[in-house]
């Protein structure tokens, strides 16, 4: 992949419209409230980055904002419109996302793996799948040409035929973005896109991000690197016991001492206090669990509905426990 943009420093984006609007945001499981009362804005040209130590409800936060799960208060609104309680309505709504923990279809080629992210973009039916008719067969090769365009971006373009748990780990990660990218979202939401990499593998991220945001598409990204993030965001979220505790530039929030006080894990003034913390972290946990399985039917559904996809949407439904 080429790119011009490689630091923040040395382009200047124009930011405009509010693509992401979160307001009061609040998730609780029974008694215990994992996110509460959360304001987040991403505008279009701009890098958000959410961050906060193990169990800040950082997840959670993204689970409410595509779908996974209805906020108890509060609503999230994609340029202006109040964002359905679906995860596939929010993807076809202009919002895609990547998980912690790689989810690709391991026994599917690179170039299916992205073809299944089109699924929401494809408008052919059961009866044109049946029928194999004209139209069917152009938004095959429709699809086939963008998803090899994202390959192309990402320089996977040469592995198109490979099995996907064939790549190396670095180049699983830079599939599952193409893979979101492949639905044309307006606003790409980046859950811990660098775990697991090493530093040269962190720097094509880094790099891939910033050649992203210059397409025009919005993003909102979680990380622990604190070096990475406070390098790539226009601006920085820290979300301590799910309250969002400062929300400002990297050298705001770098010299805000609650920022460090919460890493260090020593108590601060307005402190939430941190009883509920695993308590929270169980009732995530078997929310998810029941979540996947009510979902899962949604899944099949959906892949009845479109079956000129080669696989179930990319969008996963399986959950993870708020780190």
């Amino acid at each position: 992949m080429t790119t011009d943009t490689t630091t923040a420093e040395t382009t200047a984006v124009t930011t405009g419209e509010t693509v992401l609007d979160a307001r009061g945001v609040t998730m609780r499981f029974g008694g215990l409230t994992a996110v509460r009362s959360v304001d987040l804005t991403v505008n279009s040209g701009e890098i958000v980055g959410l961050i906060g130590p193990n169990g800040a409800g950082k997840t959670t936060f993204f689970n409410c904002l595509t779908g996974l799960y209805v906020p108890t208060e509060g609503e999230v609104r994609y340029k202006g419109t109040v964002l359905p309680p679906k995860s596939f309505k929010v993807t076809a709504a202009g919002i895609a996302r990547t998980f912690q923990n790689i989810r690709l279809f391991s026994n599917m080629t690179v170039l299916e793996n992205v073809l299944v992210g089109r699924h929401t973009r494809t408008r052919e039916g059961l009866w044109s799948a049946l029928l194999r008719g004209p139209g069917f067969h152009r938004a095959e090769a429709e699809s086939k040409a963008r998803a090899m365009e994202l390959l192309e971006f990402i320089g996977l373009d040469h592995k198109a035929e490979h099995l996907s748990r064939n790549l190396p780990y670095g180049e699983q990660r830079k599939l599952e973005i193409a893979r979101a990218l492949a639905s044309e979202p307006g606003l790409l939401l980046l859950d811990e896109p660098t775990a697991g990499m090493n530093p040269q593998e962190t720097r094509a991220a880094e790099e891939l991000i910033f050649a992203i945001r210059d397409k025009g598409i919005a993003i909102l990204v979680i990380e622990h690197d604190m070096r990475f993030i406070f390098n790539l965001c226009d601006r920085v979220a820290c979300l301590v016991q799910g309250e969002k505790l400062v929300e400002g530039t990297a050298a705001e929030v770098q010299g805000d001492e609650r920022v460090v006080a919460a890493y260090l894990g020593e108590p601060f003034e307005g402190d939430p206090g941190a009883a509920e913390v695993a308590e929270v972290e169980a009732a995530e946990a078997h929310a998810a669990d029941a979540e996947a399985t009510a979902t899962a039917s949604d899944t099949d559904a959906t892949a009845d509905a479109t079956p000129a996809s080669p696989a179930t949407p990319g969008e996963s439904t399986s959950k993870e426990n708020d780190r």
